[in-house]
């Protein structure tokens, strides 16, 4: 597994300030957000970034797109263009929204519409050579394991994976019960700990809640990203903190 940050845990830092953080963290990669630090179709921020990312002995693991599944009457821009700057970006992979509805009020329609927009997409993303994975996430479709599992069964797409984080105010035991609900799946880790945004905890609070996490997720042996997604108080120093703490859990999970 390697280690790495989502440029979305701080908005407000530029993408010089974004890169320096990643080495000083000691971290392998950054998964560059479309909302700020590289807007959608802005080709020559994504090819600028992606460059300056690599020539700093960094990875772009993947582009955090907030493109939502089903919705494109709602969004300013394509799909098409999201894969353009993915590319542009040297990005590996794309994540997306699975729509805009949560499980309990999507119609079978709706659910249709979502999974037919993801097969779309994913054939696109795979011309391209570009995956395509689905966040893990309230008010979507993967807001519960069970509908998750549905909508991969039905997207059943070569190129359409899902990424994984702990869904909030939920016991271990349903969160792993999640991952094994969506396991054949799952790519690329979102890491935090807490159990509701807005008390957000030290990572090496939840060390062993994490390595139960991670033993049950490497089992098939694929190679993943740990991805830190925001930190308590928004603060840089518990971020560094933090990142020592995944670097103990990565070392822990090979070890054990």
């Amino acid at each position: 597994m390697k280690l790495g940050m989502c440029s979305i845990t701080f908005r407000h830092k530029n993408t010089h300030e974004i890169i320096e953080l990643t080495k000083k963290a000691e971290l392998d990669a950054i998964e560059w957000g479309a909302d700020v630090h590289v807007p959608v179709g802005d080709i020559q921020t994504a090819e600028d970034v992606g460059a300056r990312t690599r020539n700093a002995g960094l990875e772009v693991s993947s582009y955090g797109s907030y493109y939502r599944l089903a919705e494109q009457e709602a969004q300013h821009y394509t799909f098409e263009t999201v894969c353009q700057t993915a590319k542009a970006l040297g990005a590996p992979a794309i994540r997306v929204w699975a729509g805009a509805l949560g499980s309990a009020k999507a119609s079978g329609d709706y659910r249709e519409r979502v999974a037919g927009d993801a097969r779309r997409i994913g054939d696109l993303a795979y011309a391209e050579g570009i995956s395509i994975h689905l966040e893990f996430h309230d008010h979507t479709l993967t807001d519960t394991k069970e509908s998750a599992q549905q909508l991969l069964q039905n997207v059943s797409h070569h190129n359409v994976y899902t990424y994984w984080q702990p869904p909030n105010q939920v016991s271990v035991a349903e969160r792993l019960a999640s991952i094994e609900a969506v396991k054949p799946w799952i790519t690329n880790i979102h890491v935090f700990h807490w159990y509701s945004f807005e008390k957000r905890m030290h990572l090496s609070e939840g060390i062993d809640e994490w390595h139960q996490y991670l033993e049950k997720i490497s089992q098939d042996g694929k190679e993943r990203y740990l991805l830190m997604e925001f930190v308590k108080d928004d603060d840089v120093d518990q971020f560094l903190q933090d990142a020592r703490a995944l670097q103990k859990l990565k070392y822990s999970n090979h070890t054990s």
